[in-house]
């Protein structure tokens, strides 16, 4: 991400056409965010003009309360981004297409159709039992520690933080949680929604519907005690079509934002001196690191977005309609306004992790993120108790990613144990 001083203007007659647009890429922007937020905050105040890949425009809203207000008023702000002003600007290959092209799914539905929509998510997940998904996780949690437990060191953000949740949210869904596909199915979704250089989004998010269209089928034949099943069986008679793109929300909501609020509770549990004295008995608890670090490194840190219904103004801003507006929901969760002295309470859950509003993560995907989580933290703390980080705090490098919070890599050592 570029200095404000140095950034390029948008081009004339596109929305965020203001000199001092910031280009939302760099290096800097990828290891230290906070700082520039609270520079474009000083800057620019709660909304802040930013340019996308090939400098698209667009806001950032980077305040507390702007936040809320934006999801709070679909009638203003609302999710179908075929209201965009900037299309005709857009390559089809576009680096984010596989946010914001336009897809039949829960995500760019709105009003009764979201509700709908949103309603079979809610009544499919209401039927994971909590209690067997935890012990899911502890059977995976101990499958994956006893891979690396004789050697005495791992990477646990590829070898854990990832792997726990990818394995138990297939299983939700129906898939085996292991074998070429569904490993195949993973690797296209962090590409389609965290692409390093090389990678092509588009083409791996092709390839997850197809592998799920294949699940669906399979499911209509013969449907199980699993997430699919009982979104194929809800009274509100979804087609495949829609089921398939709910499902891509679904597993892609689930996994790799689990996998990094694993990686950084377990980067805050050891490398802050808080938590450092013995963890299990210690002075903070793993809720509240887990906690924690959804306010201060949420694995989701920019969600784009929403379009400008009509001209409005938010934050002092004129906004206009088909605007696309980026949820800054890092910023905001540790907007200055509502940590005025700047400690964040590791027991106030009032965070934006998982939105706010109509659009927020449908209950009880939160709760079921929770047990994962936790479960993974608990159970490597439990089997490895003298954990400790192989590297100094200061050589972990975050992946290059303005929409996730997540570690390239977690690389820890501990007393072998031999099973």
């Amino acid at each position: 991400m570029t200095d404000p001083s140095s950034a390029q203007p948008a081009p004339p007659g596109c929305p965020a056409h203001h000199a001092d647009a910031v280009r939302l890429a760099g290096l800097e922007y990828q290891q230290t965010p906070a700082q520039l937020y609270r520079a474009l905050r000083r800057e620019h105040g709660a909304v802040a003009p930013v340019l996308l890949d090939g400098d698209i425009p667009a806001w950032l809203v980077l305040g507390y309360s702007e936040v809320t207000y934006v999801t709070s008023h679909d009638e203003l702000f609302a999710r179908d981004s075929r209201r965009w002003n900037q299309w005709e600007n857009i390559p089809a290959d576009w680096p984010l297409m596989p946010y914001v092209g336009y897809q039949p799914s829960v995500l760019f539905t709105e009003g009764d159709e979201h509700r709908r929509r949103a309603g079979v998510i809610t009544e499919a997940l209401e039927g994971v039992d909590q209690f067997e998904l935890a012990r899911n996780c502890q059977l995976i949690a101990d499958r994956l520690i006893a891979d690396f437990a004789g050697s005495g060191q791992a990477e646990l953000m590829t070898g854990y933080a990832h792997a726990l949740p990818m394995r138990a949210v297939v299983q939700m869904c129906g898939m085996p949680t292991s074998g070429e596909d569904t490993r195949q199915l993973v690797e296209d979704l962090r590409i389609s929604l965290d692409a390093a250089e090389g990678d092509d989004p588009v083409a791996a998010y092709g390839r997850v519907g197809e592998r799920l269209r294949q699940l669906v089928k399979d499911k209509r034949v013969s449907p199980g005690p699993d997430v699919t099943s009982r979104m194929l069986l809800h009274p509100a008679g979804l087609t495949d079509e829609e089921i398939v793109q709910d499902l891509i929300s679904v597993i892609a909501a689930a996994q790799q934002p689990t996998a990094n609020w694993i990686c950084n509770t377990l980067r805050l549990l050891l490398t802050d001196e808080r938590f450092a004295v013995n963890v299990s008995g210690g002075r903070l608890s793993v809720g509240e690191a887990l906690n924690e670090a959804l306010w201060l490194d949420t694995p989701t840190q920019n969600f784009i977005g929403r379009w400008a219904v009509r001209d409005t103004q938010l934050g002092g801003r004129q906004i206009r309609a088909g605007d696309c507006l980026v949820l800054g929901l890092a910023a905001a969760n540790t907007d200055p306004q509502i940590w005025p002295d700047s400690h964040v309470g590791a027991e106030n859950a009032a965070h934006l992790s998982f939105s706010n509003g109509e659009h927020r993560c449908p209950y009880p995907a939160p709760l079921l993120a929770d047990v994962m989580a936790r479960t993974a933290v608990e159970t490597l703390l439990e089997r490895l108790p003298d954990l400790v980080l192989s590297v100094e705090p200061e050589e972990l490098s975050w992946r290059p990613s303005i929409w996730m919070r997540g570690l390239t890599a977690l690389p820890v050592q501990f007393t072998p144990v031999v099973h």
